[in-house]
């Protein structure tokens, strides 16, 4: 009855608050423009760092080259979820 349809709505309220940034496309998309732009501003500093191009740190390798690649492209990107975070 009630308690049941109570119980379920705090259950829903819980899991959207604890939910990963893999599942929420917004934070999603933050996530990875957060990673983009650290991994081109560490190759940029020290490029030693991100030499490999293969395996677990080649991820973060591409990350950088894509980075440097389209950075107007990635500015604008992170222009716009700024507005979208401070505003929205």
């Amino acid at each position: 009855g009630c308690q049941r349809d109570s119980n379920d709505r705090v259950a829903r309220r819980v899991a959207k608050r604890t939910m990963s940034a893999l599942f929420d496309f917004q934070s999603f998309l933050c996530v990875v423009l957060l990673v983009i732009c650290t991994c081109t501003y560490i190759r940029d500093r020290a490029p030693a760092v991100l030499n490999t191009r293969e395996g677990f740190r080649g991820v973060f390798w591409k990350a950088s080259r894509i980075g440097e690649r389209m950075s107007p492209w990635v500015s604008l990107g992170c222009i716009a979820m700024g507005i979208k975070i401070l505003f929205w």
